[in-house]
């Protein structure tokens, strides 16, 4: 039987448990033999802040999903050229696991209500389902309505438990050197403590990514 598989996307700057807890209720819920955690090379949107370089995003989520079998990270955006498409990662793992697996992309419900902007969205669709991941409270009308009805078709609710956590939130308690714990795996606390990711945006010599 060909396997599922989950492609989790983001920034991760830095990566938390409400990543981590919507990448295993996905794999749970909708039996996928493993969720890939992406980290962006290049965002192709803009931010409202300086990214962290890509090298040390993908080692924080390595060192999130390292204890996990159903985790896996991978470096496929840092290693390519150009902005990180959605479309383009989706293409490689298409090929990677073949035209029967069954991939789901996952994101967050805010991200799927600027889908029309996402770069061949009608290409995209066609190479995978969706996975919107709402926190309790959330009301999908807005996602059907942002969608429409043929794309909600191809894409599936996913009712997180409410961890409200944020990398904003991460990165101004990192700044304020105000505790971490229970808001990220100690291995990526350490690792922001001694890189001194957020205190200091130049540290560690690497460019932003």
């Amino acid at each position: 039987m060909d396997e599922a598989v989950g492609i989790m996307g983001g920034t991760f700057d830095p990566v938390h448990f409400g990543h981590l807890v919507a990448a295993e209720e996905a794999r749970l819920r909708f039996g996928l033999a493993r969720v890939v955690f992406v980290p962006n090379g290049r965002p192709p949107h803009k931010k409202d802040y300086r990214v962290t370089a890509a090298e040390r995003r993908y080692e924080m989520a390595f060192l999130a999903t390292a204890g996990n079998p159903g985790f896996e990270t991978s470096r496929i955006e840092l290693d390519r050229e150009g902005p990180s498409y959605a479309v383009d990662t989706v293409a490689a793992f298409r090929r990677r696991f073949g035209a029967r697996a069954r991939l789901y992309f996952i994101t967050g419900a805010d991200a799927m209500l600027e889908y029309t902007t996402w770069r061949e969205p009608q290409q995209l669709a066609g190479m995978c389902e969706f996975i919107a991941a709402m926190r309790p409270g959330y009301d999908a009308r807005h996602l059907a309505d942002a969608l429409g009805e043929d794309l909600m078709e191809r894409c599936r609710v996913l009712r997180i438990p409410g961890v409200d956590i944020s990398s904003t939130e991460l990165r101004r308690r990192a700044a304020s050197g105000e505790s971490l714990r229970y808001f990220t795996p100690p291995a990526v606390a350490q690792y922001i403590k001694q890189h001194r990711l957020y205190a200091d945006p130049d540290a560690g010599g690497l460019a932003a990514g």
